[in-house]
C-alpha cells in the first residue's frame, strides 16, 4: 500500500511540474510573438514603400520537372484530348518600370513539356516522347497616367505554340485605350480600338479583324505564396466566332531554398481553333455546324521561384 501511495504521489508531482514548466515557457514565448509580430508588420510595411519607388520591377516563378497533366478539347495541340506524365517547364515572368508619369508593363508565359503521351482518341498510338503542353504568350503594355489609378494606354500582346505548328496559328493584338490599376499588384486593360492579326495556313478558318480587348492581369507574392492570374479577351465587331478569350491561372507555394509545389490551370474559348480541329475529320464543317467546346489544360508539379 505504500508503494502505491509514493507511486500516487511521484506521478501527481511530476504531472504538477510540467504543468508549472509548461506555463512558464508559453508565459515566456508570449512577448516574444509579439515581437515578431510587430517586427513583420515593420517589415512588411518598409517593403510596401520600396514597392512604390519608381524603378524597375522584375520577378519570375515556373514548376519544372516532372508532373501529371490532363487535357481536354485543348485544340492548338495534335492531341486535344490526352493524360500523361510528362517532363516539362512553366515559366510566368514580368518586367515592369514604374515610373511618375507613366509604366511600362511587360509579362511573359511559357508552358512546355514533352510526354509518353495516352492519346485517347487513338488506341494504336505509340510510347515514343511528344509535345504535349505547347502554350507561349508574351505582352508589352505602355501607359500614361492621368490620375494614381487611370492612365491613356497602348498594347501588344503576342499568342501562339511554339514546338507544335509555329504560329499557326498565331494571334497578334494591337490596341489602344485606357488602363485601371485599382490597387498595384491588379491591372484592367479596356482598349476599344484594338485589330487581332492572326497568322494561319487555313485562311477560310482562321480570319483578322477589329475588335475590343479586355485584359485582367493579378500577379502577387504572399509569403511563400506566388499567384498569378491572367485573363486575356477578345470581341470581335465583325462576327461573335472570331471572338475568343484565355485564363491562366498560376500557383507556387515555396516549401524550401525556393523550391515547392506548383500548379497552373488554362482554360481558352476560341471558335476558330474549334473549326479548325474539326474539318481535319470533318472537311465540310462549318462555325454553325460544330460545338465550341472549352478548352482546357492543368499542370502539377515541382515549383522553383526566383
Amino acid at each position: 500500500m505504500k508503494k502505491v501511495i509514493l507511486l500516487a504521489v511521484f506521478v501527481l508531482g511530476t504531472t504538477f511540474m510540467y504543468a508549472q514548466t509548461l506555463e512558464e515557457l508559453k508565459a515566456e514565448q508570449a512577448p516574444k510573438k509579439a515581437t515578431i509580430a510587430t517586427l513583420k508588420a515593420e517589415v512588411d510595411a518598409i517593403q510596401a514603400k520600396i514597392d512604390a519607388l519608381p524603378g524597375w520591377k522584375i520577378g519570375a516563378f515556373g514548376t519544372i520537372g516532372g508532373n501529371i497533366s490532363g487535357f481536354n478539347n485543348w485544340y492548338s495541340k495534335a492531341t486535344p484530348n490526352s493524360s500523361a506524365g510528362n517532363l516539362g517547364i512553366t515559366v510566368n515572368g514580368f518586367a515592369n518600370l514604374m515610373q511618375d508619369k507613366y509604366f511600362w508593363r511587360n509579362s511573359a508565359n511559357v508552358n512546355l513539356s514533352w510526354v509518353k503521351i495516352d492519346d485517347k482518341d487513338d488506341d494504336t498510338d505509340n510510347d515514343d516522347f511528344q509535345s504535349a503542353t505547347d502554350v507561349f504568350s508574351i505582352s508589352s503594355l505602355y501607359g500614361r497616367k492621368l490620375s494614381d489609378k487611370w492612365a491613356i494606354s497602348a498594347l501588344g500582346e503576342y499568342r501562339t505554340t511554339i514546338l507544335d505548328n509555329f504560329n499557326d496559328p498565331g494571334y497578334l493584338d494591337l490596341g489602344v485605350g485606357a488602363t485601371w490599376t485599382p490597387i498595384n499588384n491588379l491591372v484592367v486593360v479596356i482598349h476599344p480600338l484594338n485589330y487581332n492579326f492572326v497568322f494561319s495556313d487555313l485562311d477560310a478558318v482562321y480570319e483578322s479583324s477589329m475588335g475590343a480587348k479586355i485584359v485582367a492581369d493579378y500577379t502577387t507574392t504572399l509569403g511563400a505564396i506566388n499567384l498569378k492570374s491572367n485573363l486575356s479577351a477578345f470581341q470581335s465587331y465583325k462576327s461573335s466566332d472570331l471572338s475568343n478569350w484565355t485564363w491562366i491561372n498560376s500557383f507556387g507555394y515555396t516549401l524550401w531554398k525556393g523550391i515547392g509545389v506548383g500548379f497552373e490551370l488554362g482554360l481558352r474559348s476560341n471558335k476558330q481553333e474549334a473549326l479548325g480541329n474539326a474539318i481535319i475529320d470533318t472537311p465540310s464543317a462549318t462555325f454553325d455546324s460544330i460545338d465550341n467546346d472549352l478548352q482546357s489544360y492543368w499542370l502539377l508539379g515541382l515549383n522553383y521561384s526566383f
